[in-house]
């Protein structure tokens, strides 16, 4: 029987509604839209979502105990660079990031031709291969403030195994 003891897994969640005047950054993607997400740093949704994900996995809290939002120095902060630290602090708890999957739930605008970009760049921000980030995008059939268009949210889950 496999010792399974050093894994463990997190689960992340985030959302943000729609704003003027900003710009919409899922997975470090500028995405085309009338309206971008509303927040302290570039509010990338997923990012955050990910982000969260990867700290519970080890007990760390939440993205808002790293970077919190009463901090002018993460104001408009580029997410991506926000979770290449986390990625950092995960590694630096003793534990290695083995995959992560995603969903971002959003009526509009459509992400399917993003996907594999904000993947790159996830992976990426991690150090990560590509292989081991998955990102999916659902609408909610216009249910619920995503699909009445207010704003986006993303989930996200982990699988950490603490480094020998």
């Amino acid at each position: 029987m496999e010792d399974f003891s050093r894994l463990r897994i997190g689960q992340g969640m985030d959302v943000h509604a729609f704003a003027e005047g900003r710009r919409l950054i899922l997975g470090g993607v500028d995405v085309p839209h009338t309206k971008g997400l509303l927040g302290h740093s570039d509010a990338d949704v997923l990012a955050h979502a990910i982000s969260d994900a990867l700290l519970g996995a080890v007990r760390g809290g939440d993205i808002g105990k790293l970077f919190p939002d009463t901090e002018p120095a993460y104001k408009d902060a580029d997410s991506l660079k926000l979770l290449a630290e986390v990625a950092a602090y995960v590694r630096a708890q003793g534990y290695e990031i083995l995959d992560v999957d995603s969903v971002i739930a959003a009526q509009a605008p459509k992400l399917s031709p993003y996907r594999d970009a904000m993947r790159e760049n996830l992976a990426r921000a991690m150090g990560l291969p590509v292989e081991s980030v998955g990102v999916k995008a659902t609408t909610t059939e216009h249910l619920g403030f995503e699909g009445r268009e207010e704003g986006i949210s993303a989930t996200a889950v982990c699988l950490c195994a603490r480094c020998c």
